[in-house]
């Protein structure tokens, strides 16, 4: 059986107060890293980090940050550097949708999904970037979904924000390679949360024959991912975008 550490490591994820972001924190948390929360949701961002801190027993912090703000990434990333010495694994997983269909979807919804998505993971990626690249290692994860390979109805902005995460990672990992600093993308599918257990029963139906394994994914299924994305079984993939989708999308 292959064990991961990551031990000694400092991993900073943002939306991470709950949800797919909570799910990833765990799982390195797991591997042995010192954990970074942030998120716009202080007081729950703080009861996850202490659970994480109680439960792995790795040392845990949380900041807070809004990552359409560049003093804010600036400030979680030095903050990162400052406290553990060193930021190894920068996980872009803040995110929103906004849907409507295209015809009557508002300017200021497809500015908020873009700020949030795409340029929050611009941010976020360039301050910790510029940490790595100084170092000389670590490795940049960021948050991409199905909908930005294939589209989807009502979808255009959230479409737009993630197609372009893909293409920013993939630049990234070109001009980062040759200063040891990798940086993925992950597009989940399907994932069972509480948004799709509102679903009704006949809508959730249709979104599984759209799916090979005829099975949503979990939030375990994506934070496994990003564990073999920021460990050493890595070290020679970058530029790459891995679906979690339960073989939905094949290219």
């Amino acid at each position: 059986m292959i064990t991961i550490d990551l031990k000694g490591k400092v991993a900073v994820i943002t939306g991470s107060a709950r949800g797919i972001g909570k799910a990833i924190a765990e799982k390195l948390a797991e591997a042995g890293a010192t954990i970074i929360i942030s998120d716009i949701m202080e007081e729950l961002g703080v009861a996850t980090a202490k659970e994480i801190s109680e439960k792995y027993k790795v040392e845990t912090l949380f900041i807070p940050a809004n990552v359409t703000l560049s003093e804010d990434n600036q400030n979680l990333v030095n903050t990162a550097v400052e406290k553990f010495g060193s930021i190894d694994i920068m996980v872009n997983n803040a995110g929103i949708t906004k849907d409507g269909l295209f015809a009557r979807m508002k300017e200021q919804d497809f500015n908020l999904v873009l700020d949030i998505n795409l340029k929050g993971a611009y941010l976020g990626s360039q301050a910790a970037y510029l940490k790595m690249m100084k170092q000389r290692s670590g490795t940049i994860i960021n948050m991409a979904s199905v909908i930005g390979l294939v589209g989807n109805l009502g979808q255009a902005n959230y479409a737009a924000s993630k197609a372009g995460l893909i293409g920013m990672t993939k630049s990234i990992a070109a001009e980062a390679a040759k200063r040891g600093v990798r940086c993925n993308a992950i597009a989940p599918g399907y994932i069972k949360s509480e948004m799709t257990d509102l679903l009704k029963e006949e809508v959730q139906e249709e979104i599984l024959k759209k799916v090979p394994m005829n099975k949503m994914g979990s939030v375990e299924d994506v934070a496994n991912a990003v564990l073999f994305l920021a460990s050493d079984l890595s070290t020679y993939i970058t530029g790459k975008t891995i679906t979690v989708d339960g073989g939905m999308v094949m290219l």
